[in-house]
């Protein structure tokens, strides 16, 4: 709270995100500069190379920090810059979430969720263990960050969080197992990558067991991104 309310008052132009209050942004003629702060740790991505110096003294000013460099780590998330551009994945968070939860040397699978699977409420026998159910999910909705492809197996299962079944178990664990087999996929970022909008939308009939409604879902690209694979 303290680095917040310090870079709101401070004499800079940056204003703070209404949709993530540890976002900040500056936009000026000759520059754009995002900043993002989460406790002690502050993250500066941007065009200038003087605004970064700039924002580092109006910081250094009040607190004493220290310049880490090029990002390279940040809350589990992997930065890798080259000449090719600039790739993102969670390789050691997989590797620990499927240590932590056993499943490290399980046996892989190629689809994050069966497309036969009808998940719903009291599909099954509940699952004792709600605590570690929503657990596991929550950490599964941190990948969506990196791994688009288990996005809407983690989002129906999210619905469940109140009342998981062992179904709803065997679903999440067959997100582990492929996340075993492809555990170091993340995206990548091509410097030459060019600006376009593309979207796609889908919708099925009654697909929702529980109230008969349609599920439908969209995706929208605003840039070319490239799907980083593991050697």
């Amino acid at each position: 709270m303290v680095w917040e309310a310090h870079i709101s008052s401070s004499s800079s132009n940056y204003t703070e995100s209404t949709s993530d209050h540890s976002l900040f942004i500056e936009n000026t003629a000759t520059s754009f500069t995002i900043l993002l702060v989460y406790v002690d740790n502050v993250i500066i991505v941007g065009d200038s190379l003087s605004e970064f110096q700039s924002i580092n003294v109006i910081m250094h000013s009040s607190f004493k920090i220290k310049d880490l460099g090029q990002l390279k780590y940040f809350l589990g998330l992997e930065v890798a810059h080259s000449s090719q551009g600039i790739s993102l994945c969670h390789r050691k968070y997989c590797i620990d979430l499927l240590t932590d939860t056993g499943y490290l040397a399980c046996k892989p699978v190629f689809t994050p969720f069966d497309p036969s699977s009808k998940l719903h409420t009291g599909s099954s026998a509940p699952y004792a263990d709600v605590p570690s159910f929503r657990r596991l999910i929550g950490m599964l909705l941190y990948l969506n960050n990196t791994r688009p492809y288990i996005t809407f197996a983690t989002q129906q299962l999210s619905q469940f969080l109140t009342s998981p079944t062992k179904k709803h178990l065997t679903a999440a664990t067959r997100i582990l197992r492929y996340l075993k087999k492809c555990h170091g996929q993340g995206l990548m970022f091509p410097r030459d990558s060019f600006l376009y909008l593309s979207g796609y939308s889908d919708a099925d009939w009654a697909g929702y067991l529980d109230s008969r409604r349609s599920i439908s879902g969209q995706w929208f690209f605003s840039w070319k991104i490239l799907d980083l694979l593991e050697d």
